[in-house]
């Protein structure tokens, strides 16, 4: 059982289901790219000095960090 109360989860659920399949799937892209291109620019900002491909390899590295190894 969750302690912290949570009013609006009902109304979010509401909305995604009113949501075509197609639709929720367009967000869901938007939402992970979203994280990617902010995953990324806080990258850039802690490795200011790396050149492009060393950039790269940080960043695919990190990206391979987050995986959840559960799936």
């Amino acid at each position: 059982m969750d302690p912290k109360p949570r009013p609006n989860d009902e109304i979010s659920r509401t909305i995604w289901r009113s949501l075509s399949v197609e639709r929720r799937i367009e967000i869901i892209a938007e939402l992970s790219d979203q994280t990617v291109r902010l995953f990324r620019a806080g990258l850039r900002k802690r490795f200011k000095d790396l050149d492009e491909e060393a950039f790269r390899g940080v960043f695919l590295q990190r990206l391979a960090q987050c995986h959840n190894s559960n799936y």
